[in-house]
């Protein structure tokens, strides 16, 4: 069985991630959405448990896709789940140049596991969580850029904070 891992921070997932995802499920037998707390990252909406929420409910029609939060380093992420591939989806050339980057780290702890980068759709190239955020803040219509399955949970949880 070739088992795939897809991550990110996933604040909120966007129809490019899940775009990403689908086309993941449909080169492998199975695709581990790696969900990441990245402290790091500024401006974040949701919380872990609640991005976990999210994407899982936007993955729930792919019978082979599950989903869960990692809190450590993706290479032993993937080890533990048997995966040897991360897939990625690149929008740009940026993207790519920080892609090849991790992917080149991610090989050199663990030389078994490859990066395979995905093109973003050309109807997703211009969209990022972060702009999804500014939506979101700003109410504004969210159908365009996020999965249809995840919209009534995002409006509820950002009701809670108003």
């Amino acid at each position: 069985m070739r088992t795939a891992i897809c991550s990110g921070t996933f604040d909120p997932i966007t129809l490019g991630h899940l775009d990403v995802i689908r086309r993941a499920a449909a080169c492998f037998d199975r695709v581990c959405v790696c969900v990441v707390p990245n402290a790091e990252k500024r401006s974040q909406m949701f919380s872990p448990e609640e991005k976990l929420l999210l994407v899982r409910t936007a993955v729930a029609e792919l019978p082979n896709v599950e989903a869960e939060l990692w809190p450590g380093l993706l290479a032993e992420f993937a080890r533990r789940h048997g995966a040897s591939v991360i897939v990625r989806g690149v929008r740009n050339t940026t993207d790519f140049n920080l892609e090849y980057q991790m992917a080149q780290i991610n090989h050199g702890l663990d030389g078994e596991l490859e990066t395979v980068f995905l093109p973003a759709a050309a109807e997703y190239q211009h969209f990022s969580s972060s702009m999804a955020r500014e939506m979101i803040r700003y109410r504004q219509p969210l159908e365009k850029y996020l999965p249809a399955s995840i919209l009534p949970l995002v409006r509820k949880m950002r009701k809670e904070e108003d």
